[in-house]
């Protein structure tokens, strides 16, 4: 049993059983005992794998991306160049050095890493070391300026409520005790007025899930992005409208029981990414893409090919076999989807439709 386990058994032992989201929260930043506060869970020695620590061709695309969204805006300077959630900084890494060429970007750029854990905040700091960087705790503490944002699986980690339709009403999943194990409960059903709208597209027994802090941000991001200009990149597993239950944990490499060890493997999610476009107003959204199409919209294709010349044996295999598992829909390609936001007097971001 971990530390956490303990801790959350006599909390619901004396005050009952607790949401999803309460739940996910203890998890995964606890100060002393949560998943983020004490380890690296990125890569083959971690419990999972983001596209940038698949390939470098990931975050060259995707600063490429807002470095042309910045052009495209005039190139403001000075600007907020910014990622929420962004692991070892291999993202931002990549992007900086795939943008040096473009006139200004650089100079004008102001990077900030909206990051909770302080132990990664130590690896992000060894890797971007060559770039003067700031952090800040959430979205709200962005700078009032331009922004150019990437937010590539943050938003999937974020605390869900989950609710099962009954009736005209729902039912809460929440974490309570059986005998002296951590076991998955219901609410009696009873009307909410946040899923009410979802009564004429759902059924008995669907499941529906609520992220409560994911609009706020997108507000945050929405409101910088259209008082100064900017834009937003968001990359993750999901889809428009959220049904059915998405909720899992994965340690090392393989999906668990998300009760089991409380701190010690990593919990998410499915995204909304209909909320996400619907709170980013005052800005435009874009139409929701799946990440395959996008990348390939970028260019990915052309870049894999030319990176593929320098590379033989089990490098180049390597390399392919990156390419397909962020573009192909048996991989990330389908399951993973990408959202924009920007100015209403401002194009899309490239690769993006209105």
């Amino acid at each position: 049993m971990t530390a956490l386990a303990a801790l959350l058994k006599a909390r619901i032992a004396a005050s009952g059983p607790m949401t999803l989201a309460e739940y996910m929260a203890d998890c995964l930043l606890h100060p002393r005992h949560g998943y983020y506060a004490t380890r690296d869970p990125f890569g083959q020695a971690g419990d999972f794998t983001t596209a940038p620590e698949i390939s470098q061709m990931f975050g060259e695309l995707v600063g490429l991306c807002l470095a042309q969204a910045w052009l495209d805006q005039g190139a403001p300077a000075p600007f907020t160049l910014a990622e929420l959630g962004p692991g070892r900084g291999t993202l931002m890494a990549d992007a900086l050095r795939a943008t040096r060429a473009v006139p200004g970007f650089h100079a004008a750029a102001r990077v900030v890493l909206v990051e909770a854990s302080a132990t990664l905040r130590q690896v992000q700091r060894a890797t971007l070391k060559d770039h003067p960087v700031t952090w800040a705790d959430s979205a709200e503490a962005l700078p009032d300026a331009p922004l150019f944002l990437i937010a590539n699986e943050f938003f999937d980690a974020l605390p869900i409520r989950q609710f099962t339709r009954a009736g005209e009403g729902w039912a809460e999943t929440v974490v309570g005790l059986a005998g002296d194990r951590l076991a998955f409960g219901k609410t009696a059903p009873a009307p909410l007025a946040a899923l009410s709208h979802r009564l004429a597209d759902t059924a008995e027994g669907d499941v529906v899930e609520l992220c409560p802090a994911a609009p706020p941000t997108a507000q945050q991001i929405g409101a910088r992005i259209a008082a100064h200009g900017g834009a937003a990149l968001l990359i993750d597993y999901g889809d428009w409208r959220s049904r059915g239950d998405t909720f899992q944990a994965l340690k090392d490499h393989r999906f668990t029981d998300p009760l089991a060890a409380p701190g010690a493997a990593d919990l998410t999610a499915h995204v909304d990414f209909e909320a996400l476009a619907q709170a980013a107003a005052p800005a435009r959204a874009s139409r929701m893409i799946e990440q395959g199409l996008w990348l390939r919209r970028l260019g990915i294709d052309a870049r894999a090919e030319r990176l593929a010349r320098g590379l033989s044996g089990a490098a180049l295999q390597s390399h392919l076999a990156a390419h397909r598992r962020l573009t192909e829909a048996t991989e990330m390609g389908s399951l993973f989807k990408a959202l924009a936001f920007y100015p209403s007097a401002f194009p899309p971001p490239p690769g993006f439709d209105a």
